[in-house]
Parts: C-alpha cells; sequence; structure tokens
C-alpha cells in the first residue's frame, strides 16, 4: 500500500498528488512513468513522474479526472493509500549535450512538460518554456514553470490569459527570429504535437515528442502502446516515450487513441454515480 502524503487541486479537472514510494522515488528520472492502480480490483492506468522528492522518498503525480479510475482516485484525500504504485518505467528523457532547449507543453501535458524542464535547468542550460491552455480557469504550474525557464512564454485559446493563440505561434516567430534551439522537446495533446514538429521541420532543429498511447503492463507485452516510428512499430511503454518527431506517423496515433474514449466516458459516469449514491 502506498500512502498519499499531499494533495493539490491544480484547476477544475486535473490534480497533483504526492505518494510515499521511497523505492521509485531513488530511481526516478524526467521523462519516465509509473503504472498505478487504487484499488485491488482496479484497472492499471499509466501516469508520468511529475517530479519526485528523493529525501522524503514521494513521488509527485498529476493526472486529469477522464474516466473511471482518476475519478476514484481522485476522491482519495492526504492519508488515504492506494493498492500498487510500480517504477519507474519507460526510458529517462535525454539531456546530454544540450545547452538550449525549448520545452513546448499542452494542457495537461504540461504536468509532463515540467519535469523535462526542471531537469534541464538543473543542468545549467538555457530553457525557453512555452505552455499553452483553452483559457485562464485551466492554467496550471506557472510558478513551477517560471522558476525553471529562462524564459517563458504563456498561450491561452481564448486570450483569457497570457497571449491569445497556439503554441505553434511564439515558437515559429522564435526559430524566425534565429533562436539556436538544440532541441524542442513537445508534450502534449497528439495533434499539438504533430504541428510542433510541422513548425520546427523547415528549420532543421532536432524535435522530440513525447507519445503517450494507451497502456496495460508497462513492459512492451500487451501491444496496447504501439506506435510506429520511422516505418517500425515501437512501443512507448519500453522504446519511450520520447520518440524523434519527424518519424512518428501522428496520424495513426490519433485514430489509435480514439478507440476507448466511449467506454472512458461511461466508466467515469458509472465511477460518479457510485459516489453519489453513497452520499
Amino acid at each position: 500500500m502506498y500512502k498519499i502524503v499531499k494533495k493539490r487541486v491544480l484547476n477544475p479537472t486535473v490534480t497533483l498528488m504526492e505518494i510515499e514510494a521511497p523505492l521509485v522515488a531513488r530511481k526516478a528520472q524526467a521523462g519516465q512513468f509509473i503504472i498505478l492502480r487504487v484499488d485491488e480490483d482496479g484497472e492499471r492506468i499509466p501516469l508520468t513522474v511529475a517530479g519526485c522528492n528523493r529525501e522524503r522518498g514521494s513521488v509527485r503525480i498529476i493526472f486529469q479526472v477522464v474516466g473511471g479510475t482518476t475519478e476514484l482516485l481522485n476522491h482519495k484525500e492526504e492519508g488515504d493509500y492506494i493498492s500498487d504504485f510500480v517504477g519507474p518505467l519507460g526510458k529517462a528523457t535525454e539531456t546530454e549535450g544540450i545547452k538550449k532547449v525549448c520545452v513546448v507543453g499542452g494542457g495537461v501535458g504540461c504536468a509532463i512538460a515540467l519535469p523535462v524542464a526542471e531537469k534541464f535547468h538543473e543542468l545549467g542550460a538555457e530553457v525557453h518554456s512555452i505552455v499553452g491552455f483553452r483559457n485562464k480557469d485551466l492554467v496550471i504550474l506557472e510558478d513551477e514553470f517560471k522558476a525553471a525557464s529562462t524564459k517563458l512564454t504563456i498561450m491561452t485559446d481564448d486570450g483569457s490569459y497570457g497571449t491569445k493563440g497556439l503554441v505553434t505561434e511564439p515558437l515559429k516567430a522564435a526559430l524566425e527570429s534565429g533562436e539556436n534551439f538544440d532541441e524542442v522537446i513537445a508534450i502534449g495533446p497528439v495533434v499539438m504535437m504533430k504541428f510542433v514538429v510541422a513548425t520546427c521541420k523547415p528549420f532543421g532543429v532536432k524535435t522530440v515528442v513525447s507519445m503517450n498511447p494507451i497502456m496495460i503492463d508497462g513492459t512492451g507485452m500487451c501491444g496496447g502502446c504501439r506506435l510506429t516510428v520511422g516505418g517500425k512499430t515501437k512501443f512507448a511503454c519500453v522504446d519511450g516515450p520520447d520518440f524523434d518527431g519527424y518519424e512518428v506517423d501522428f496520424d495513426e496515433a490519433m485514430l489509435r487513441g480514439t478507440m476507448y474514449r466511449d467506454f472512458e466516458r461511461h466508466a467515469y459516469e458509472d465511477a460518479c454515480n457510485l459516489f453519489k449514491k453513497g452520499e
């Protein structure tokens, strides 16, 4: 059993938790993920390591309430326990040799982008962060990004906070102005990452994307997280989650990502109804 030592609501649909898991905290690196179960009969869900405190032995996770399991997890409070917390899994983000990086995050994907920005900042790299949200109410982790970034640009679709527009707009402007990034890292909705790659391609800048397809076992055995990268089948859980953005088949990834949308919605509604009955 793993104790929830901290819970913080970031916006109406996104929650941060710190889980007491010293063995995971000891080895977890930016870019890796864990798989948890809320209870013994629950499903396994992957969540990115959003940070860890090695001294306290805790791991930070940030999740969006979209399905039944995240709804159940969101009803847990500080001091409660979850059944399983396995990791770290996947490959850590490669940082060697990077002196100037642009980290682009979208929506809840910013929870994944933050530890990457923090890692580069810790290593002394110049970090330009561009983060985007639908509106002001959904903005998360602004102070944390400010602390980890040489330059931070916040975009909102409706212009209610920061600058109105898409994350690709300041990215393109930076590249056109002559910013020489060693690497651009995009983390967020698949369609966002697709267009970040399209923006970077004319400039020839190395572009890495963090893929988040459906995962079950986290060891490559189930095949649920398969992607086509460079014309070959790859598994995000063991070969990634970071991949060369120029080689990812984004259209296939988007199609596969919609397969269980209706099921997730029904599971979420069932979980909500269960809690309502208990009130």
